[in-house]
């Protein structure tokens, strides 16, 4: 276990890995289920053209509620779930790769910023075709689907005996699947790397330097993990800030099926300027606050409760 400031980091070789995986799956889940709406709106902002429905995030959840209800936040929220294998590939990556790190360098932003970026690569390899279908359901309904496909109403899959999300799902990934092939479920692959790689690569980093800002800051007797917990929404608003341009760019190619990422950038700013890389933006640090906060309390909650036995009464938080 390493001492950064007055914070104690908990490294791999702490960890009882049974505990951690079996918990960290529920933690996954729960947080998954908490931001989703505001992911959702995320994605409506960025892809609809200039505010044609919606002019910011409040008016695009009053309109998604009053038109669709509370399961309208939610389109595509089960498929999205498959992407707890990717949270569990991420945290391992994320684990492993500083352990590598830390054989050749002591220094914790090191270690955070290429294992942050190490774990992103091998998460979005698995999340982005989930990504991609997931994206598409959130486009469905109220009239304003933007993307190429249109998943078969309601009153059409009422008649089948199929679950209506997963029927809605599997007529998305048949369409993309003979509109692109397999290569239409990594639409936007690149663009995705090109988001996700720096965010997680900057998030880390920042979120341990306002963590020991903060201890610096805060009398001694403040419970390091709400410390921690300020940390994350701070690490998160800065990393979103700087990466959300990538963000617009993603959202356009997959929901759109654009193939260049150049061209995307370059169509988005002559049709709607400058302002067009703040799109979302707001909606995205809605969506990281709580996420941050959830997944620094709870992850540091985990790691605490994975501790290996031999060491759970050596340590004091």
């Amino acid at each position: 276990m390493q001492q950064k400031g007055a914070i104690q980091i908990i490294e791999w070789e702490d960890l009882d890995k049974r505990k951690f995986y079996s918990l960290g799956v529920l933690m996954t889940l729960s947080t998954r289920a908490t931001v989703y709406p505001a992911s959702l709106i995320r994605t409506r902002l960025q892809v609809q053209k200039g505010k044609a429905l919606y002019s910011g995030t409040v008016d695009a959840f009053c309109k998604i509620l009053r038109a669709e209800g509370v399961r309208g936040l939610y389109r595509g929220f089960l498929v999205n779930t498959f992407t707890l294998v990717s949270g569990q590939a991420y945290i391992t990556t994320y684990e492993l790769a500083r352990r590598q790190v830390s054989r050749y360098s002591s220094s914790n932003t090191l270690k955070s910023v290429v294992a942050g970026g190490a774990a992103s690569l091998v998460a979005q390899t698995i999340t982005v075709p989930v990504d991609v279908v997931s994206q598409h359901l959130m486009m469905q309904g109220q009239g304003e689907n933007s993307g190429r496909f249109k998943a078969k109403s309601k009153m059409m899959l009422a008649a089948t005996k199929r679950r209506l999300t997963f029927g809605q799902t599997r007529d998305i990934s048949v369409q993309i699947f003979a509109a692109d092939g397999f290569r239409g479920f990594y639409r936007g692959y690149v663009a995705s790397l090109l988001t996700y790689i720096p965010n997680s690569a900057l998030w880390w980093p920042f979120y341990h330097f306002y963590a020991e800002q903060l201890s610096l800051l805060a009398p001694s007797e403040c419970p390091h993990l709400i410390l921690q917990a300020l940390a994350g929404p701070m690490a998160a608003a800065t990393a979103s800030t700087i990466t959300n341009p990538m963000d617009v760019v993603r959202a356009r190619v997959q929901v759109e099926g654009r193939s260049s990422v150049v061209e995307t950038f370059k169509q988005l700013l002559a049709e709607e300027g400058l302002g067009a890389v703040t799109k979302g933006l707001s909606a995205r640090i809605i969506s990281s606050t709580p996420t941050s906060v959830l997944i620094v309390v709870g992850y540091e909650t985990l790691k605490r409760l994975s501790l290996r036995d031999d060491l759970v009464h050596s340590r004091h938080w």
